[in-house]
């Protein structure tokens, strides 16, 4: 536990000292992000915000690791999170840099984005389906047994990661929205992940114990990173995290969960993070269908922006609903 704290101690100061030097290279360079017109006309005075600001968090949780876990190079579960977390990263920061250098909103084409997340998504399946630490097994909440599903693993955890890392993208609307909630998140990951280990090793699991407690270090290294990058990112915001934050962000927590075998766990503990797409899924069929939308806006922050709800009070009560979930995610796993 004391390795966890000193990583969100690290990753916190290490984020906090990085951005002011980040900022203004991010001024001098020109990334700033443009606003989309069909977005809410509070939003257009952000235009011009540097974006790309996910390298600070994410170098803030790299270095936390490299510095307090334990046989990185050896340890199979924490490469694969790792190397998932970097890999979503790359896809982002590349849509990014497109819409930075062509100075327009559209980055990556939706196909060539699709490509990259269903590629990682399908290394990190096959890895977990393959690895004696993860297997075709899940935990079942409540029932606190596993279910095991066969070949069928491997396209369940791909349907998970692309939906997972996609929502994490759309929750990214507000300032200090996805920061924020993805801190509370990776915390009480941080937390099961811990005591998770700890229980793995009573029971003789050594070695798959000191896996899970290398990703439990990135956890809290990660969940350090954003909490040191709030002070730059909350409303108004001086740097936005973009796609390589949020790609990443969500790459991290769904790997952490999956190597865990806690997939199922995912609409309870990122219950808000799902809302983001289920509410434009909902939209689109609505207007399709019925060529009526059921939200002012889509995702659902939006809609209650348009309902006149101030940016800060809603990014407040997504992140105490973050809590309560999460809080309910924890009372589920002692059960």
């Amino acid at each position: 536990m004391q390795s966890m704290i000193w990583a969100v101690i690290a990753a916190f100061a290490v984020a906090l000292a990085l951005g002011p030097i980040v900022i203004p290279i991010l001024h001098r360079l020109k990334f700033g992000q443009m606003t989309r017109e069909e977005g809410p006309k509070s939003h257009q005075v952000k235009s011009g915000t540097p974006t790309i600001g996910g390298i600070i968090f994410l170098a803030a949780a790299f270095a936390a690791t490299l510095l307090f876990a334990k046989n990185i190079f050896s340890n199979e579960l924490l490469l694969a999170v790792l190397l998932t977390t970097l890999g979503y990263g790359l896809i982002g920061f590349l849509d990014d840099f497109i819409k930075v250098a062509k100075k327009r909103n559209l980055g990556l084409k939706a196909y060539q984005k699709f490509a990259g997340q269903m590629g990682i998504a399908i290394v990190l399946a096959i890895f977990c389906y393959q690895s004696p630490y993860v297997g075709s097994s899940v935990w079942v909440p409540f029932a606190n047994t596993e279910w095991d599903l066969g070949i069928f693993y491997i396209p369940f955890a791909i349907f998970v990661i692309v939906a997972t890392v996609n929502s994490a993208n759309l929750s990214d609307g507000l300032d200090g929205l996805l920061s924020g909630m993805s801190l509370i998140i990776l915390v009480t990951l941080g937390i099961v992940l811990y005591y998770g280990a700890e229980a793995m090793a009573a029971n003789g699991a050594t070695l798959l114990a000191e896996n899970l407690h290398g990703v439990a270090i990135f956890a809290a290294g990660l969940a350090g990173g954003c909490l040191g990058f709030l002070r730059v990112n909350t409303y108004p915001a001086k740097v936005f995290m973009g796609d390589t934050g949020s790609l990443a962000l969500g790459g991290a927590i769904v790997s952490i969960m999956l190597v865990f075998k806690i997939p199922l766990l995912l609409p309870i503990c990122c219950g808000l993070l799902m809302m983001s797409t289920i509410s434009v899924i909902l939209q689109v069929a609505s207007f399709k269908l019925r060529g009526k939308r059921i939200f002012k806006m889509a995702p659902l922050h939006h809609h209650f922006e348009m309902c006149g709800m101030p940016e800060t009070r809603v990014v407040s009560m997504y992140m105490i609903f973050t809590a309560v979930l999460c809080l309910l995610t924890l009372l589920i796993v002692s059960l």
